[in-house]
């Protein structure tokens, strides 16, 4: 049977999609951050359900139903990580972004270790971590492609011998005041060559670089 047409511009109206929007888990002991990334959220298509506490979201029995989850590193009881470490075993293939208040490495290195998809700092781009979201849900349950990793590897064999090991260091979570000491030179110096490894990555954040870095494995790069 076709759709009943409009009497006054003859087109038949748009069909309503049943498809459920998908689950976002927000977590975070700041209830006016939980009500703020609600509102940023819902309107965007998504389903939220929001807790204040690590404990709280792994105590829900729907939580194997959510797309994503979105993760405070710090927070007081149980730390993001930690939440993080509970939850792969929970349910292995969720994705999970990191909030941030400050640009800590060694968090967000350990983070991207544990297979967090992104480590954004607050306050976040609106349009960013929506878009960041959205490729969380598109790549709930599915495999890394080997293309992707194939695109890391020629990007790191582009790499000079000098930018694989502040590369490496970076992702060992050192500063560049750490690597200049254990390299050698300023940590000036050290700034350039991040953001020239960075710039030849294509790694528009840290946890970028951190996240292709893992995906290239114990693959030789020199």
């Amino acid at each position: 049977m076709f759709a009943a047409q409009d009497r006054s511009t003859g087109i038949p109206p748009a069909r309503v999609h049943a498809e459920k929007p998908s689950l976002v888990a927000i977590v975070d002991d700041d209830a006016l951050m939980l009500s703020a990334l609600r509102r940023l959220l819902l309107p965007a298509g998504f389903a939220v359900e929001t807790y204040q506490s690590g404990a709280a979201l792994l105590a829900d029995a729907n939580l194997d139903q959510a797309s994503c989850v979105i993760l405070d590193a710090r927070m007081p009881e149980m730390a993001g990580v930690e939440v993080q470490a509970r939850l792969k075993q929970r349910v292995a293939d969720i994705p999970v972004i990191f909030l941030s208040g400050s640009a800590d490495i060694p968090i967000a290195v350990a983070a991207m270790r544990e297979g967090a998809l992104d480590f954004i700092q607050k306050p976040f781009d609106r349009d960013k971590l929506i878009a960041c979201v959205r490729r969380a849900v598109d790549l709930h349950g599915q495999v890394t492609d080997d293309e992707e990793r194939r695109d890391v590897l020629s990007r790191l064999h582009s790499l000079t011998p000098r930018e694989h090991s502040v590369l490496e260091l970076v992702v060992a979570g050192r500063t560049c005041k750490q690597i200049a000491r254990s390299l050698g030179g300023s940590h000036r110096t050290i700034e350039v060559h991040r953001h020239h490894l960075m710039e030849k990555m294509a790694a528009s954040t840290l946890a970028d670089l951190v996240r292709m870095r893992l995906l290239a494995g114990d693959e030789p790069i020199h």
